[in-house]
Parts: structure tokens; C-alpha cells; sequence
């Protein structure tokens, strides 16, 4: 380690290795552009997301009259629609993500560091869990209990937190018995005070990592239960819907399943890039 780098605490360290990750940062530049888009296209665009040109139906990409990405079968412009989609695909696939790590650490955190039977009550919820289909029970929950976005939002989130469970279950099992944690037990510091300020802090690292793949997964979950016709209805719209009803016309329209398609896989490859990124630099091996 030069002397440099002992004057730089481990957070600037990994700050700088994922920096100099290209994949990593062009990663994050297509992703903030994306979002930025998602953003601002909605609010400034000439045209709205439910207005219709019905001179222009199904009609290709062109400059003329801002319609970039042309319109669909109802004359709409699709270059806003296909924004305007990138926010709630984007929010679906955040606030989901905070809801699993939510549930997935506390769960796992728990377990981990009290052990014996709790541990192995705790975790077994978790194996029968996985042993059912995830996407059918987020459907069976969707079907039950309506389709409002607020509910896919929940559903998707309340079923995508067992890996998390079981990477933070791991890290608590490695950290409860360290010196530090020993010391607050001396002291009597209650369990849930030793999880909220030593052992959940100490395992921060893979919980970032796994969130940023978590994001597209949640993602492609939401296009998968748009695209079955269970997920986001009209007048919202989002990416899974897009190319749903892009599908359904792909021999006429081409443009009206590969816009929204590009602009999911872009967003996919950016978070993977980013994850990437960010294991490399908290990756232990690396530092020194």
C-alpha cells in the first residue's frame, strides 16, 4: 500500500476503484441519462402520453412533429410514452428493492446473530419460500388483491428479499462472535441495538452490491406481469407494457416493441455494469 492510500479511508478507496472501472462508470452515465430522460421528456415534450394525432396513427419514426419513436395504434406519441414508462419501470424496480432489503436484512440480521432455534425457525421460512414459484405467487397476490401499482410495488418487494436474507444471515454469523460485537454484549447492550449499530452496518457492503442486481430484476418482473397483462393498465403505462402491446404488433410496427426493448435492456446492462463496478471495489481482495 503506498502512502497515499494510507491516508485514504476505505470508502475513498473504493470510491476511486469504481471510478476507474469504465464498464462501472458507463454504466452509471447511461443510467443517470435514462433517468434524467424519464424525468424531464413527460414535463417538456410537445405532446402528452394519452394525446392522440389521429392523422398519425401506427405511423414510423420521424423529426416531423417531434415523433421520434413514431406513434402507436391509438396515434399516441410513443418517444414520451416510452419515458414516461421509464418511471414507473424504474420506480417499481427502487421501491420494491428498498422493500426486499427492508424485510431480507432485518430477517437475515436477526437470525444470523441470535443462532440456534430462532436461526433454524427463521431460515426454514425462508427455504419453504424459495420452494415456491416467485413470479406465481407475486401474480397469485396481484390477481387476489387488484392490479393498482401501489400493490405491484408491494407484491414485488415482499417476495424478492430471501437471497437477501440469507447474504446478510451469512455476514451475521461471521461478525457475531468478533471482539467488538463481544465487547457490546459485555456491556449489555441490547440485541436489537448490536444489529441496528454493528452488525448491519458491518455487512452494508454486499447489501449494496446485491441491491443494485436486485433493481433489474424487480424490473424485468414488473415488464413480465405488464407484459401477461397483470401489472401496469392503461392510462399509466410502463415498459413491460410497451412492449406487450409492441409485440402484439410486430410484423406492422416494428418500432413499437424495439424502442421500449432497447431502453430496458440499456437500463438492464447499466445497473449489471454497475454492480459489477461495485463488487470490484468492495471486493476485500482488492484493497492494499
Amino acid at each position: 500500500m503506498t502512502g497515499a492510500q494510507t491516508r485514504r479511508g476505505p470508502v475513498a478507496l473504493a470510491a476511486a476503484r469504481f471510478a476507474a472501472n469504465r464498464q462501472a462508470m458507463a454504466g452509471v452515465v447511461c443510467l443517470l441519462l435514462i433517468a434524467l430522460l424519464a424525468i424531464i421528456v413527460p414535463l417538456v415534450w410537445p405532446h402528452g402520453i394519452e394525446e392522440a394525432s389521429l392523422d398519425r396513427i401506427a405511423q414510423p419514426p420521424s423529426l416531423a412533429d417531434f415523433h421520434w419513436f413514431g406513434t402507436d395504434a391509438n396515434g399516441r406519441d410513443l418517444f414520451v410514452r416510452a419515458f414516461y414508462g421509464g418511471r414507473i419501470s424504474l420506480a417499481v424496480g427502487l421501491v420494491a428493492t428498498v422493500i426486499a432489503l427492508v424485510i431480507g436484512v432485518a430477517w437475515g440480521a436477526t437470525a444470523g446473530y441470535l443462532g440456534g432455534t430462532v436461526d433454524l425457525v427463521m431460515m426454514r421460512v425462508v427455504d419453504v419460500l424459495y420452494a415456491l414459484p416467485l413470479l406465481f405467487l407475486i401474480i397469485v397476490l396481484v390477481t387476489v388483491f387488484g392490479n393498482n401499482i401501489i400493490l405491484i410495488f408491494a407484491a414485488i418487494g415482499a417476495v424478492e428479499w430471501l437471497t437477501m436474507a440469507r447474504i446478510v444471515r451469512g455476514q451475521a454469523i461471521a461478525l457475531r462472535n468478533r471482539e467488538f460485537i463481544e465487547s457490546a454484549r459485555a456491556i449489555d447492550l441490547p440485541p436489537g441495538r448490536i444489529l441496528a449499530r454493528y452488525i448491519i452496518p458491518n455487512a452494508i457492503g454486499p447489501v449494496i452490491v446485491y441491491a443494485t442486481l436486485l433493481i433489474p430484476i424487480n424490473i424485468i418482473i414488473e415488464s413480465a406481469l405488464s407484459f401477461l397483462g397483470l401489472g401496469v393498465q392503461e392510462p399509466l403505462t410502463s415498459w413491460g407494457l410497451l412492449i406487450s402491446q409492441g409485440a402484439a404488433q410486430i410484423d406492422s410496427a416494428p418500432w413499437l416493441l424495439g424502442f421500449p426493448a432497447i431502453l430496458l435492456v440499456l437500463t438492464m446492462l447499466s445497473f449489471n455494469f454497475i454492480g459489477d463496478g461495485l463488487r470490484d471495489a468492495l471486493d476485500p481482495g482488492a484493497r492494499g
